[in-house]
């Protein structure tokens, strides 16, 4: 029996999250998305699905199998990118949240990050492409001036020209401050960029003329440190002067190489050369020395877009992993003694249930959460009033770590588990689960290592203005927890999700006092365990939210039933099986244990 198509994710979890815990449609109410209503949603929803499952999920494996090619200086890559580039810009993906002035459709950016997850989970090598230049030309919008956005934004919005983040160096690693690229300015306005930056996604292909590096680069006598580095954007080819429309010429922009990955295949990772002739053009974006609060707009939206990744990489290889399961005929009911009795399909065992209930635990866990700091940055760009737009962007800059990690994280785990389910046709490549386990990990890597997501949690969101993210987020808990009592959901999971906020309360005010008295050691020794904590009870509440709303459903008797069931179950397992895990991790935190901190380096 072979198995049901891939899903990527379930349209009905989508639905629920929307309509059911969200209620995106309110924000239609609010000015910028007064255009927009459910029927435009469910639109671009079915347009994203479609073309993700129908055209994008085809190329996953091929593309996986031939990764691009350093030709000549250049890359190629392969045919499939070339077929489906155009389609997926024409889908509106682009500017899918951007305002209406740029050739944007306003969409509210939970619902572009649950349609664009549909496309990450078929192919996301293909995607990024796109993502990269929303950011960039994101960027530009913001912070250039009309010149810049006249150039550049709107051939990167139109999908004419692609765009990338060239942040880091061979020598600085995540340590901005310590970028070494220079930029000198000329009488004509522009400056000539010279340097070396690596890691460059998507730095050069063939799918479109032109690419625009938003590069971070040192004015000739900046300060040091952070507060020395500017913000320019590089094109590979740039608008010769004098010419007529613009003939594009070359910038002095060039690959030194490639970098070969275990995974995200299909988006080449560069390293790059600047100015090796001396005339790399470079047009500085908003003003100098400003490039590292400009660039965190782009570096904070890629965080998200990372835990989207992750989710969609966790649900493609949890559904798989489920209809597998469903079609696997394996040994016999535990109890039966009928040698001759006919093999049942290993999702009748026990053990297999354990590991998809919990692969559906972390999938739609994150998906929740995601969904919900999307909705945070709506209301923190559009809401109507001053203060409720400052409490989201307080809820927002509190979840982007959370979101960016656990995704990553428990999402690695979850892809472990699909290859398990399995078995040993898990452990080949003809099978797809190893591919997506190889492109989950780079998540928490890429865009802020899972310690950097920490210590950036603990060291800044939590105590920022006394602690006023924490708060707002005890506030989101509590409305929940009413919300939850309402509906008739299981007393003692909210009273469990309570104490375990009140408990993460405690470990913050615990560490922070450490953080006052000087000793910011002490504070974020622990900073890993505090993420872990602080995502269990998140994905907690995003639980107890969900056992609401399916609580809520079948009081009403929405369908399908077993869908609900299916939530209050993971729901019941979370509460049951990871919520506990609480007390042992505040418990690290407090302590100092200190065996890693003290440990040199020639005792390893």
């Amino acid at each position: 029996m072979t198995a049901p198509q891939n899903p990527l994710l379930n349209d009905r979890d989508v639905e629920f999250l929307l309509y059911e815990v969200l209620d995106a449609p309110r924000l239609c109410e609010l000015p910028h998305f007064a255009d927009h209503a459910r029927e435009t949603f469910d639109l671009y929803l079915k347009s994203c699905r479609r073309f993700a499952r129908d055209v994008l999920f085809p190329t996953y494996k091929p593309v996986d199998e031939s990764p691009p090619r350093f030709e000549g200086g250049a890359i190629k890559v392969h045919p499939a990118l070339k077929q489906v580039f155009r389609p997926m810009v024409e889908l509106g993906v682009l500017a899918a949240t951007r305002p209406a002035a740029v050739g944007g459709q306003q969409l509210p950016l939970v619902v572009a990050t649950l349609a664009g997850a549909y496309l990450m989970a078929a192919n996301l090598s293909a995607c990024s492409y796109l993502g990269l230049t929303t950011g960039a030309a994101h960027l530009i919008e913001t912070f250039g001036d009309d010149a810049l956005k006249a150039a550049f934004m709107t051939r990167m919005y139109a999908g004419e020209w692609t765009g990338t983040m060239a942040l880091t160096e061979p020598q600085a690693g995540s340590s901005l401050a310590d970028v070494q690229t220079r930029a000198a300015r000329t009488e004509a306005g522009h400056y000539l960029v010279r340097g070396s930056k690596i890691f460059i996604s998507g730095g050069d292909h063939d799918l479109t003329e032109n690419i625009v590096h938003l590069t971070l680069a040192r004015i000739e006598g900046a300060p040091p440190g952070i507060k020395g580095v500017s913000l320019f954007a590089v094109p590979k080819r740039r608008p010769e002067r004098g010419t007529e429309g613009g003939q594009l010429v070359p910038n002095d922009v060039e690959v030194a190489g490639m970098i070969h990955k275990i995974g995200w295949r299909g988006l080449p990772s560069l390293s790059m050369s600047f100015g090796e002739r001396g005339d790399c053009h470079g047009y500085l974006v908003g003003s100098p020395h400003q490039g590292i609060a400009y660039m965190f707009q782009m570096m904070n939206e890629a965080r998200i877009m990372v835990g989207v990744n992750a989710a969609a990489t966790a649900s493609a290889a949890y559904h798989e992993a489920l209809g597998y399961a469903l079609v696997r005929p394996q040994g016999r009911r535990l109890g039966s003694r009928d040698p001759a009795a006919p093999q049942v399909p290993i999702i009748e065992h026990a053990d297999v249930r354990r590991m998809l209930l919990r692969q559906k635990a972390i999938v739609e866990g994150s998906l929740a959460l995601l969904a919900t700091t999307a909705l945070f940055a709506d209301l923190a760009a559009h809401a109507a009033d001053a203060e409720e737009r400052a409490r989201a962007q307080r809820l927002l800059d509190l979840l982007t770590p959370v979101a960016k990690t656990f995704p990553a994280e428990k999402g690695f785990e979850s892809n472990a588990l699909a290859v398990q389910v399995h078995g040993g046709y898990g452990y080949s490549s003809e099978y797809l689960p190893e591919a997506w386990l190889r492109d989950q990990k780079l998540n928490s890597i890429h865009e802020g290592t899972t310690g950097i997501q920490g210590l950036d949690l603990l060291g800044r969101k939590v105590v920022a203005e006394g602690g006023a993210a924490l708060r707002a987020l005890g506030g989101e808990i509590q409305r929940t927890l009413g919300r939850a009592q309402r509906a008739g959901v299981e007393p003692a999971w909210g009273e469990r999700l309570g104490a375990a906020a009140s408990l993460l309360d405690e470990v913050t005010a615990h560490l922070a006092e450490a953080g006052a008295r000087g000793d910011v050691d002490r504070m974020l020794r622990h900073s890993a365990d505090y993420m872990e904590l602080a995502s269990t009870v998140v994905i907690a509440w995003q639980w107890l939210e969900m056992a609401a709303a399916a609580r809520e459903g079948l009081a009403r008797g929405s369908s399908p039933a077993g869908f609900l069931e299916g939530k209050l179950c993971a729901a019941q397992y979370w509460f049951s099986t990871e919520l506990p895990r609480v007390d042992a991790l505040a418990a690290l935190c407090r302590s100092g244990e200190d065996s890693y901190a003290r440990i040199e380096p020639a005792w390893f």
